[in-house]
């Protein structure tokens, strides 16, 4: 038997995390304007897309705790999923943005001033850590909140690389450290990012979540002494958190409902407790002439 434990997502924590980028955006921002730094108005860019992504993190928390209603019987539980996606995918593009950027730099290097790039790098390190501990937490167990997430490490990441290269640059001249350290950042951000794309890409597209054994499924609610067998079974995740399962219950007895009742009663119980499937949907049949594949 496992168990599992869902965290509540805070929306207060990522809206803190969008008061703080959009402080270091600014700052960013005014400090490349009046030390000529591109890298910094880059940065500055950047963090104006981590913006953008914490707000449709936010607004997708707000929306995913809407109650249910007749014209939305699902809620909008997969509101965060999309953001998930879009968040990941944005995040991919930016990271072969600077990619590109970074050999364009590598070989044709140019000095700024690096005090500028010293200075507001440790802000940026000071403000980005705050806001990932901010949300840290919540990360683990929402994949919206995850894909904001990975956007402020990889931008700690990124302003690390910035005070390190911005030291390098002021006492030895290396202009070529910056986008080599950039490269290498962004290079990981496309692999973070497009285990997001596969994981968020496969909840929308109803696939079986990872790690559930469609046929040990089978087995478990076989093994039930009152069912002949399953067939026409679904099973997929409504979110992050929620997996449904949905199949077809062929009876070895015309049992009466009160029978099939307590059957179902058990089935729901070991299917939780065994695979952490919190909603099913059982069709109860007795020597009906259908198709009796496991997978239709």
């Amino acid at each position: 038997m496992s168990e599992h434990h869902h965290h509540n997502v805070s929306g207060k924590n990522l809206f803190w995390t969008i008061i703080l980028n959009v402080i270091i955006t600014i700052s960013q921002i005014v400090g490349g304007i009046i030390s000529g730094s591109l890298a910094l108005l880059s940065d500055a860019m950047h963090n104006f897309s981590d913006v953008l992504a914490l707000v449709i993190a936010y607004v997708a928390n707000r929306l995913a705790a809407r109650p249910n209603d007749t014209s939305r019987t699902f809620g909008y539980k997969r509101a965060e999923i999309l953001a998930a996606l879009f968040n990941a995918s944005v995040l991919i593009g930016i990271a072969i943005f600077l990619i590109v950027e970074a050999f364009h730099k590598f070989y044709h290097p140019e000095a700024i001033n690096s005090v500028w790039v010293i200075g507001l790098g440790l802000l940026s390190i000071v403000l980005n850590t705050a806001s990932v501990l901010l949300i840290k937490e919540d990360s683990h167990d929402n994949m919206n909140v995850k894909a904001a997430y990975l956007h402020l490490l990889t931008d700690v990441m990124t302003s690390v690389a910035v005070v390190g290269g911005g030291v390098l640059m002021y006492y030895f001249g290396i202009f070529w450290i910056d986008p080599l350290i950039s490269a290498l950042i962004a290079s990981y951000l496309i692999w973070a990012s497009f285990g997001l794309v596969r994981a968020s890409g496969s909840i929308l597209m109803q696939f079986t979540p990872e790690g559930i054994d469609v046929d040990e499924v089978v087995r478990s609610i076989e093994a039930e002494p009152e069912i002949r067998d399953v067939h026409h079974i679904h099973i997929w995740k409504l979110d992050d958190n929620h997996i449904h399962l949905e199949a077809h219950l062929d009876f070895e007895e015309d049992v009466p409902l009160s029978v099939s009742n307590r059957v179902i009663e058990r089935l729901e119980k070991k299917l939780h407790d065994s695979f952490d499937i919190e909603h099913t949907t059982f069709q109860c049949e007795y020597s009906r002439d259908d198709d009796k594949s496991v997978i239709v």
